[in-house]
């Protein structure tokens, strides 16, 4: 066996642990060889339960996270997937030489440990190694637990290690798996149908967002990776299933902030035969129950504010809100008028201010003054026709739509409709926003014809919802930025 790395590429400690693996490969102990071990127990079950293991025998692997004592004995800390436990090697039982290498182990080698259950004087729980082996070496440095885990580009970029050096983080991704099992099993059990629909489409429809290109080499064609699943799943209620949802990634070319990724998990959800009031209810049934059963309650704390998601949220229209926080009543105004008030306020558009009309203006209001006041879950409904394509209108008030967004601690949560389902006014939405996207508006809806066929076959009146899954996560996790709650979020490429 022959070393042969070229060692002047790595920094002191590096060079020490890669001769230690060609020292122990040279004594045929190669810990890479190593293809399977046998493991009987956790260290969480061990600890947990130590009266029904204190004498026993187990078997368990985990990685090295701290080591004391020399000579005679030492005990050494091992890190499973459950936690840590305390091991103690001794002379006597493993003899001079294998105590050594033990103790020439170094922080961040994984081992497979059979030892004696029992407690140290000082009342821990600790195995007594009956055999212990490396079973893979750590070639790199583990960062010092207190201080080498504060750079975020090392945390987001290699979060394995971040899930290594901090339990908190660990804790939070086991909880991500479990609130997105209770959103499924609250679905199943409602008889929702979970779907599968295209990733890469012709057409980057069902949102107003801007989508990521690629290129198809068979096709010659490019495509799209889709920035919504609602035209997909409306066609599949076309079909006839009543209650359907898709669970899954969703890609907008979008900037990064603390609610932001470019790929981000979405769960929409589209019952035949309902509208939006049902969706209000579907929705905070729903996180209510999730809450309950993954945090033990529907009142939390979120950055030092309680949150109560009990039912039913509070329901407030969005030309209430304005009125509330801008003192603006934009139920008297006219699309003239209303662009006076955008010039007074400093309002931005994505189209020439000529060209707006006296929703877009209310929607710019709400989102410059009220939004941000929404810190109890808060459904805001009644959507200007303008900004809601795919909607029906307000039974009542066709200015307006049968549209809501949820709202938790100033941010958008969920969205959901009463669906348009009348093809001939759907065509005319949809030649309307092509119209704004030739005005400069690039996140403009543009007209899926496979869409627009199925729905001239018919879909019955349906209600839709679509919730930003990372961000109920954020809530129910304690997080402060999107980027804590995705285990391998968007980076920029290092040099």
């Amino acid at each position: 066996m022959e070393l042969n790395e070229n060692l002047e590429q790595f920094n002191d400690q590096e060079r020490v642990r890669r001769k230690k693996l060609y020292d122990l490969q040279k004594q045929n102990k190669d810990p890479f060889d190593v293809y399977k071990v046998d493991i009987t127990n956790y260290s969480k079950d061990i600890i947990d339960n130590f009266e029904s293991f204190e004498g026993k025998v187990v078997k368990l692997a985990g990685r090295i996270m701290t080591k004391r004592g020399q000579g005679k004995a030492g005990f050494i800390t091992i890190q499973d997937y459950k936690g840590q436990i305390q091991i103690f090697a001794k002379i006597d039982i493993l003899g001079k030489d294998t105590l050594e290498e033990v103790f020439s182990y170094d922080i961040g080698d994984i081992v497979h440990v059979e030892g004696e259950v029992f407690k140290t004087k000082v009342g821990e729980v600790t195995i007594r190694v009956l055999k212990i082996e490396m079973i893979c070496k750590s070639l790199r440095v583990l960062p010092e637990k207190f201080h080498g885990m504060t750079d975020p580009d090392l945390r987001y970029r290699h979060r394995e290690i971040d899930i290594i050096m901090n339990k908190d983080v660990k804790e939070t991704f086991i909880k991500r798996s479990k609130i997105i099992s209770e959103i499924r099993r609250f679905l199943d059990d409602r008889g929702f149908l979970e779907t599968e629909t295209p990733v890469l489409s012709l057409i980057a429809g069902g949102a107003a967002a801007r989508p990521f290109i690629t290129h198809h080499n068979a096709l010659s064609t490019d495509m799209y990776l889709r920035i919504a699943t609602e035209l997909y799943l409306k066609r599949l209620i076309v079909a006839g299933f009543d209650k359907v949802y898709e669970m899954g990634k969703n890609f907008r070319n979008e900037g990064i902030d603390i609610k932001h990724n470019p790929e981000f998990t979405m769960i929409e959800i589209y019952e035949a035969y309902s509208d939006y009031n049902d969706m209000m209810e579907l929705t905070e049934n729903m996180i209510a129950h999730v809450c309950e059963k993954v945090c033990g309650t529907t009142k939390i704390s979120y950055q030092g504010t309680e949150l109560d998601f009990t039912p039913p949220w509070r329901r407030v229209s969005m030309l209430d809100l304005v009125k509330e926080h801008a003192g603006v009543d934009f139920s008297t105004l006219t699309d003239e008028t209303s662009r006076e008030i955008a010039k007074e306020h400093h309002l931005e558009f994505k189209k020439p201010l000529d060209k707006c009309t006296k929703g877009e203006v209310l929607n710019a209001m709400f989102e410059k003054y009220a939004e941000d006041k929404l810190i109890q879950p808060t459904f805001v409904i009644d959507y200007p026709v303008e900004i809601s394509p795919l909607t029906k209108k307000k039974r009542g008030n066709e200015e307006f739509t049968e549209r809501f967004e949820g709202f938790i601690f100033g941010r958008e949560v969920c969205n959901s409709y009463s669906e348009l389902n009348d093809p001939i006014i759907q065509r005319e939405r949809f030649s309307k926003q092509e119209s704004d996207r030739e005005l400069g508006d690039d996140e403009a809806y543009s007209i899926d014809e496979d869409f627009m066929y199925a729905l001239e076959y018919g879909m019955p009146p349906t209600g839709g919802l679509g919730i930003g899954v990372d961000r109920i996560i954020m809530f129910l996790t304690d997080t402060y930025s999107i980027r804590d709650v995705i285990l391998f979020p968007t980076m920029k490429m290092k040099n």
